[in-house]
């Protein structure tokens, strides 16, 4: 089999950033990790400047990228925020879908990320009559995945109400397949395949009766699946639950079977003292989202305490108010600063892991996020001479790509050891901003 040989400037292999690094590369995996090569081998290709893991994302609506400027206008709350992301999500089709997700995860690719998990609930038509191929929508993303050149966890949404014990209201009848059986049988036809991964996700506890909750649990445990689920992000959702069940989020999927350790709760930022231990407890993972929680006013939740209790950190960019992990890893941490008044939660060791490795096992692929033999060869390059990054001793690359590096440093991108970003620009979509302007123009009703 061919063998392609990378020369690394400079690479994390996990607590340094190692000078002279050689990664031979074969049938998509890293075959081989020399160190200490001064000089590039001849024949191999050279990234300069600090290559590090893949990036994962580990949350996305893909699109809500269509959102970006548009609800920045004025004052509101995440409730009006959602009144302005429905109306996109009415105009969608199967293929208006494909073009907007391909260009946003080209986008992705141009910021160092090689995998995302796409949490999917639009998928039938207005007024929730299904497509000729019921999974019309979540092909498109797969397909446009594929195209721009990175890995996808399809996290199939059942979403079946629009509050507790409230039917879906006209916005939401698209999202809906009526009960979480019909929302298995559809899921169902959906299949791993190369660069695919299929997982499940519970939009909220609003949107999922409790009595239909281990119905879609079930069906993740039976396939050893990601589930992931919206948790606890507003504190209207905690209240409408203690009203509706007499306890907390966490708790009513605790007593369901949802928590465990192939799940991951997205936001999970009003928690109790209670829900910090039942997530931890149960190894259930934290994904935090905190550009996102930022602009949506959502709150700053409690990673440190989370990870304390036993929750594995990772992160995502939701909302794509910016797409951007490095900011995303940075943000937990200064977010955290900001509540306590205390410097250094996390090194930058870890908010790399929380953005590569552990990301990558929240979606299912336990087999990426690190520059060793065997692991899949995805990884990204970071521009170390850009004005953000130049100056630090190449010894702290890891606290510079995390506290100074935007993805505009963003120089390589590597998927499956096949160079899908080289030189900032992207292999397959050359014009990545035209793609993006051209299909959000075509969504303006």
């Amino acid at each position: 089999m061919p063998l392609t040989t990378y020369w690394l400037e400079h690479a994390w292999l996990g607590t340094y950033a190692e000078p002279g690094v050689a990664l031979d590369v074969a049938d998509g995996r890293i075959a081989a990790v020399r160190t200490g090569v001064d000089a590039p081998p001849p024949g191999a290709v050279v990234l300069r400047g600090f290559t590090v893991p893949g990036l994962a994302n580990a949350h996305s609506h893909a699109f809500h990228r269509a959102l970006r400027g548009t609800v920045q206008v004025g004052s509101g709350t995440f409730w009006t925020w959602r009144e302005v992301m429905y109306g996109v999500a009415q105009r969608l089709t199967p293929d208006s879908c494909f073009a907007l997700a391909r260009a946003v995860y080209a986008e992705m690719a141009l910021a160092g990320i090689t995998a995302v998990g796409e949490f999917h609930y639009l998928h039938h038509a207005p007024g929730g009559t299904p497509y000729a191929d019921p999974n019309a929508m979540g092909e498109a993303l797969i397909a446009a995945a594929r195209e721009a050149g990175i890995r996808i966890t399809l996290l199939d949404t059942a979403y079946l109400s629009a509050g507790f014990g409230a039917a879906p209201e006209h916005h939401q009848l698209r999202f809906s397949d009526g009960t979480a059986e019909r929302w298995a049988e559809r899921a169902s036809a959906l299949k791993d395949r190369d660069g695919v991964r299929i997982g499940a996700a519970i939009h909220s506890v609003r949107a999922v009766p409790a009595d239909q909750l281990s119905t879609v649990a079930r069906w993740a445990e039976e396939r050893r699946a990601p589930l992931h689920v919206h948790l606890s992000e507003q504190t209207a959702e905690n209240e409408a639950c203690h009203a509706a069940h007499g306890t907390t989020p966490t708790r009513l999927l605790a007593d369901h079977g949802v928590l465990g350790p192939r799940t991951t709760g997205v936001h999970n930022t009003h928690m109790t003292d209670e829900d910090i231990a039942l997530v931890g407890s149960t190894s259930t993972g934290t994904c935090m989202c905190p550009t996102t929680e930022r602009d949506l006013a959502d709150g700053i939740g409690p990673a440190a305490a989370l990870q304390k209790a036993g929750s594995p950190l990772s992160l995502g960019s939701d909302s794509h108010a910016v797409v951007d992990l490095l900011e995303e890893a940075r943000a937990m941490e200064l977010n955290e600063r900001l509540r306590t008044h205390i410097r250094g939660h996390w090194t930058a060791a870890a908010l790399l892991r929380a953005a590569s490795a552990d990301g990558h096992a929240a979606l299912g692929w336990a087999d990426a996020g690190a520059l060793e033999t065997g692991a899949l060869a995805d990884f990204t390059t970071i521009a170390l001479d850009s004005v953000r990054t130049a100056g630090p001793v190449p010894r702290l690359a890891a606290e510079t790509a995390v506290f100074a590096a935007s993805a505009a440093d963003v120089r390589h991108t590597v998927v499956g050891g096949r160079h899908v970003v080289r030189d900032g620009v992207h292999s397959s979509v050359p014009d990545v901003a035209r793609s993006l302007a051209d299909s959000i123009a075509a969504l303006r009703g």
